[in-house]
């Protein structure tokens, strides 16, 4: 019996200890109607929970119209079935942008983070959960120094053990999440719908990205960056992305399941864009990085870049299928932009593996792109198990064209123009190996399937490429070392040193 009356006493003491940390909002004022304000009552509950020691902001079902809502230390919002967290229209209900740790060397939406939706810096365990939604309705999708209106979903700097699970956000601003200086962070089964970019992993470590699904027609879906915003230069590093789809459907569209694609407006007219990307901004650095079980659909392929002066180096990229690819599957690119402080040298591009990658339907234009500097080059590079099913179409008067290194350009496949090349155009790389890599068309296309100029050390076996008749396999300009082995319609062969030869 003693046993029987501890137990019950020990019970009562977990349920009044639960009830004492659990906020329901509602319970405590909030309308949840959709045109009253509920910040001061949220941002209420989160205060309280605080002195309490930590808790839960519960959100029942209902739709709940707020300004910035600030996260502290210890506390979770979790946010019901049915309820919809709803970014107010008007610019006076959020906090104004902070002084800025520097706006210099980045964009202005990676230089500020109270002017957010949801917002926390200097935090530690924190989390956002459950499967109803945040509406980024009063969000902007751009600004500029000087402009105060609220432009992010969620902003989170410089945390620690951090968790965003199962919700959606649509209509997410200019960053539905931006997360710079956040270490052991984990996001997963998230949905996102959203008139820019998805998620932006700026200077983070320790991050494990799963089971979500992001469309964003007019700019990346799940990015890894590594700017200046910390006043510093930080490396995104230890990062997981696995069993994710990215896409560019018009917005709204993958959450009704229309999937339209009708009204794709890109800014800079390469198309909807929704894909994975490392960059643009990259000053810290790239390390150890793995991505798989990734789809693909209507948006541009994998980029991955180094501009500014970052190391991008052990990454491991496996069981990719793309359908309906608006550019360059496959875009690798050392670049010189160098916007960051005069002291960071030219960056480094190295040992990376990319396997079991499956694109249908790519546009035409561009091929993959692989492309260093002089004297730089992109080193270690392995592409195995490649099957690209392109468009074809390409202009023959392409062939002979001389692609402009753009070394302080931004980085994108549509500033090359029509390459020409219709599958891999690689340069300044040093030490490629491709294995079991096919390729081929559905219209007559003239131009070769690869070309490699300034390239050392490759090794190609079991290449399979639809070729047009009198057209080239391979053109090598200014290579060396280059080893083919069951390249189809070439004989193997080791040439140790060419300035120019077609095969």
């Amino acid at each position: 019996m003693r046993n029987v009356f501890l137990f019950i006493l020990t019970g009562l003491s977990l349920i009044a200890h639960s009830q004492k940390n659990f906020y329901n909002v509602k319970e405590l004022g909030a309308k949840a109607d959709g045109t009253t304000p509920d910040t001061k009552i949220i941002n209420k509950a989160i205060e309280d929970a605080v002195a309490a020691g930590g808790g839960t902001i519960y959100f029942p079902a209902g739709e709940y119209l707020s300004g910035s809502i600030r996260l502290k230390s210890n506390i979770c919002l979790f946010i019901e079935q049915g309820a919809i967290l709803i970014a107010s229209s008007d610019s006076s209900d959020f906090d104004k942008p902070e002084p800025g740790i520097n706006d210099t060397y980045q964009d202005y939406g990676h230089s500020h983070w109270h002017n957010s939706f949801i917002w926390g810096e200097k935090l530690h365990d924190v989390s956002i959960t459950g499967t109803g939604k945040i509406w980024g309705k009063g969000l902007v999708r751009n600004g500029r120094r000087g402009d105060i209106r609220p432009n992010k979903a969620i902003a989170l700097l410089n945390c620690r053990n951090v968790t965003l699970k199962d919700f959606t956000i649509f209509h997410g601003g200019w960053f539905a999440i931006l997360a710079t200086g956040v270490d052991n962070f984990t996001l997963d089964n998230l949905k996102v719908d959203t008139n820019r970019d998805g998620f932006d992993i700026d200077c983070c470590k320790n991050v494990r990205i799963s089971n979500c699904t992001v469309n964003s027609p007019h700019d990346d879906a799940i990015v890894l960056k590594s700017s200046f915003g910390l006043g510093y230069a930080r490396a995104t590093e230890n990062v997981t992305i696995t069993n994710c789809q990215v896409s560019g459907y018009d917005e709204g569209s993958l959450l009704d399941g229309t999937y339209k694609k009708e009204n794709i407006r890109v800014p800079d007219g390469g198309g909807p864009t929704g894909r994975i990307k490392f960059g643009t901004e990259s000053n810290g650095g790239f390390k150890n990085i793995t991505i798989s079980n990734c789809v693909f659909d209507f948006c541009r392929g994998l980029a991955l870049e180094t501009v500014d002066g970052a190391l991008l180096e052990d990454v491991t990229i496996s069981n990719i299928t793309m359908r309906d690819v608006v550019n360059a599957p496959i875009f690798i690119r050392l670049g010189a932009r160098m916007r960051g402080p005069d002291t960071i040298p030219v960056g480094q591009c190295r040992r990376i593996i990319i396997q079991n990658v499956v694109a249908w339907n790519v546009d035409h234009k561009y091929g993959s792109i692989i492309s260093g500097l002089p004297g730089h080059e992109i080193e270690d590079l392995q592409l195995s198990n490649i099957r690209f099913y392109y468009k074809g179409g390409g202009p023959k008067d392409s062939i002979n064209r001389i692609v402009p290194e753009f070394e302080k350009d931004y980085p994108e496949p549509f500033r090359w123009g029509i390459m020409p090349s219709y599958g891999f155009f690689v340069r300044h790389v040093k030490n490629l190996k491709m294995h079991d890599v096919q390729m081929s068309f559905m219209k007559d296309e003239p131009r070769p399937a690869f070309i490699l100029d300034d390239v050392k050390g490759v090794i190609m076996y079991d290449v399979q490429a639809q070729i047009a008749l009198g057209s080239s396999t391979i053109v090598l300009k200014n290579s060396r070392d280059i080893d083919l082995e069951k390249v189809k319609g070439v004989k193997d062969v080791i040439i140790k040193n060419t300035e120019k030869k077609n095969l």
